[in-house]
């Protein structure tokens, strides 16, 4: 299950982690989000050990979303060694979300 990340988990979760992270920035109204939020999850099982996948309310924790300049949901921004390394704004296939954090791990 992804983890749930908030503001004031971030940074402890997020830039401190020794794994590569993706971090899914959603909203409960956000229709997109809902269509990303299954594959997001999938994703938390099959890196489980090798990657770190939580999910950001942006309503509930506007102060994370604020500081990445989080404009449109779903964003999923990928972290490694606490800074972002890549993103993907809007709802796509579970693969290009697997293969750019695969790609953190070469």
């Amino acid at each position: 299950m992804a983890l749930e990340i908030t503001d004031s988990n971030f940074e402890e979760v997020v830039l401190k982690s020794k794994l590569p992270v993706l971090v899914d920035f959603w909203a409960e109204w956000c229709g997109p989000c809902r269509m990303v939020g299954p594959l997001v999850e999938e994703m938390a099982k099959e890196f489980d050990g090798k990657a770190v996948i939580g999910k950001l309310n942006v309503d509930h924790n506007p102060k994370v979303a604020t500081e990445f300049g989080i404009m449109s949901i779903p964003a999923l921004l990928y972290f490694k060694d606490g800074k972002v390394v890549d993103k993907q704004v809007g709802a796509v296939p579970k693969h290009i979300l697997s293969k750019k954090l695969e790609a953190q791990m070469a």
